[in-house]
């Protein structure tokens, strides 16, 4: 029988620690119920249609996990497949099992996929190993709260201190504390190596290390009020030498990242490979045009035409993507030339089995005529530039001057994404929270400027570092009187994020 609710482990932060099982059942789900602490960027995983609900904190009081039962039931008996997202692994201290005791009573079919535990994870992204030769024989997990309100765990703590291994407790600073001087009053030395470890497996992860006596002040001195997990034991002496998470170019680095939903994930990617905390918000999205009678006329005359011309990879989705629709294939593109501009376009043509007859080195109006003018005279030669809504494209005014019969055609639009996600960055940017604000487009500028304002936008990033990709986005940010410190001329989001090290290692 296929289970009509999946207890998914969501794991302990960092979204690409979900397990391919929990994967594959997220993309299932009809119904997607989560806990507070699982990370945002995991939600869109699961189907755009997928209803998503909010029940608060991984520990609820009894009287909400009885509620939080019978809304998974109420939704497995509607016929929805639900998904119950929780952070870590759901059988280690979670109400995982009470919740699949529950829907067993009610003749509820489940599974259980397990999660990456935070008590696993967090040590091992902080360097500290919770096991190794020479260092005792067990691993303790003490059963911990975030919240303050509760009584500390009940256990033998004098047993416990006697314990020749590693201890590993989920807590909010009161409970360290109490779990700290609980220890120390039964006997675990006070000099004994120590750490407390909060957001682990997250770029803003943050790790005190001190004897154990001392740690508590550490965390004090630190300002930290997070919960986190408190290690105790001679594992955590390894840290300086098996830290490999916090040691990267651009770890605790907050960028923003503007561009589109559907472009965002390879910058997002090779930010959080660099360390970075990628804070994603589109300032605007991709949609087709408003009229599509122009566009499809020009797809129908693809063979008549000497050239085509991409600029991005949005123009190639814009055109290729009504071509293969419409229950044609890629030999309509066997008669004209192609012209890609910019690597991250080629490499979208070469993936659709196209490979551009020109890529020019040079991405400005000029360099890219120049360079289609070596390969053959452009005067009268038919020339197709697929291009987004209302874009002022000096290289339609240059291939006109160089002759070409030019059809400039719309194939998308960009159309600003505004909403309330962008109020909560305007305070984070006054507040000096955001490192870095990246554009790969000279749209993307636009649009930034349009949602944050004109005169506004020059002085909400006067003191953040602005990086951009390739000439226009960095004219058009000059134009907004936005200092642009990144400048990269080549295309790509690696480069950029090449740039950004550079710019963060001065």
């Amino acid at each position: 029988m296929r289970p009509s609710v999946y207890i998914i482990g969501a794991g302990p932060g960092a979204p690409d620690l979900l397990t391919i099982r929990g994967l594959r059942a997220l993309q299932s789900a009809q119904v997607v119920i989560y806990d507070r602490r699982v990370q945002p960027r995991l939600l869109d995983l699961a189907p755009a249609s997928a209803e998503r609900i909010d029940v608060g904190s991984a520990a609820p009081p009894t009287t909400e996990q009885d509620a939080i039962n019978f809304l998974i039931a109420e939704k497995a008996r509607e016929g929805h497949i639900v998904a119950r997202l929780k952070w870590g692994d759901p059988f280690l201290f979670d109400h995982g099992a009470p919740e699949a005791l529950f829907l067993h009573e009610q003749g509820i079919a489940f599974e259980v996929v397990p999660g990456v535990p935070a008590l696993v994870a967090a040590p091992a992204f902080a360097g500290i190993p919770l096991t190794y030769p020479g260092s005792g024989d067990t691993v303790t997990f003490i059963r911990g709260f975030e919240d303050e309100g509760r009584n500390g765990p009940a256990v033998d703590w004098e047993s416990l201190a006697r314990l020749d291994g590693t201890l590993a407790c989920f807590a909010g600073p009161q409970l360290l504390r109490r779990v700290a001087s609980a220890l120390l009053e039964h006997g675990r030395p006070a000099a004994e190596s120590a750490a407390f470890v909060i957001h682990g497996t997250l770029s803003s992860q943050q790790t005190v290390t001190a004897p154990l006596g001392e740690l508590v002040a550490r965390v004090e001195e630190a300002d930290i009020t997070a919960p986190g997990i408190l290690l105790v034991g001679p594992v955590i002496g390894l840290r300086d030498h098996l830290r490999w998470f916090d040691n990267r170019p651009l770890f605790g680095r907050r960028v923003l990242v503007t561009r589109s939903r559907e472009q965002a994930p390879e910058l997002v990617d090779l930010l959080e490979l660099s360390g970075a905390e990628a804070v994603e918000a589109p300032v605007l999205r991709i949609e087709g045009p408003e009229d599509a009678a122009p566009l499809e006329q020009a797809i129908a005359s693809l063979p008549s035409f000497d050239w085509v011309v991409f600029t991005s990879t949005n123009a190639v989705a814009a055109l290729i993507g009504p071509l293969l629709a419409d229950a044609r294939d890629l030999r309509a593109l066997a008669g004209p030339r192609v012209c890609a501009i910019g690597p991250g376009t080629a490499a979208r043509l070469l993936r659709l089995g196209i490979t551009p007859d020109i890529q020019p080195a040079d991405h400005r109006a000029p360099g890219v005529v120049a360079a289609m003018a070596n390969a053959g005279s452009l005067r009268g030669a038919r020339v197709l530039l697929p291009v987004s809504n209302g874009s002022a494209n000096s290289l339609a005014d240059a291939l006109r001057h160089a002759g070409a019969e030019l059809t400039e055609v719309t194939a998308y639009r960009t159309i600003t994404e505004e909403g309330d996600a962008h109020l909560g960055l305007y305070r984070q940017m006054l507040d000096r929270r955001i490192d870095a604000v990246t554009f790969t487009s000279a749209n993307t500028v636009r649009a930034f400027v349009e949602i944050y304002g004109t005169e506004q936008s020059p002085d909400l990033l006067s003191g953040t570092v602005v990086a951009t990709i390739g000439p226009g986005a960095a004219d058009a940010a000059a134009a907004a009187g936005i200092r642009v410190d990144v400048a990269t001329e080549g295309a790509t989001v690696a480069v950029l994020v090449d740039g950004l090290i550079r710019q963060f290692r001065h």
